[in-house]
């Protein structure tokens, strides 16, 4: 979601915090290898480029500003969630990500709270289109 509004350097960066979520559980679900494609897709990668462990230092530096940084978490938030469960591991990465990018807990509650409405929402139109 909104993926292709991110420079070319923010794009390679949120493929590699989307890999650092990916293996934070120890766990690589069919699920999450898909919307690993999809992201490279939606930010016109390689879809042959493998991600890459991405250090969180300085990682503000390069989403520098509050739209890329939203976008970058609502992303993973969305990605944590595609196995069907948001493990504790996950959830503390995202969190670190989030105080690095200077996003409150507060705000952290409501975008993880919109990505879960936002699943639900999907889920009934996966309902409705299946009849």
């Amino acid at each position: 979601m909104w993926l292709s509004s991110l420079k070319p350097d923010q794009r390679k960066a949120l493929l590699g915090l989307a890999h650092n979520v990916v293996v934070s559980d120890g766990l690589l679900d069919p699920n999450e290898e898909g919307m690993l494609d999809e992201f490279k897709r939606e930010m016109e990668l390689n879809p042959d480029i493998d991600a890459d462990y991405l250090e969180l230092g300085g990682i503000e530096n390069t989403f520098d500003t509050r739209r890329s940084r939203i976008v970058a978490l609502l992303n993973l938030l969305l990605l944590s969630y595609v196995d069907g469960a948001f493990e504790i591991e996950e959830e503390c990465l995202l969190k670190e990500v989030s105080k690095v990018f200077g996003v409150s807990d507060e705000e952290f509650l409501l975008l993880d709270n919109w990505v879960r409405r936002l699943r639900a929402l999907e889920e009934e139109a996966r309902g409705l289109l299946s009849g």
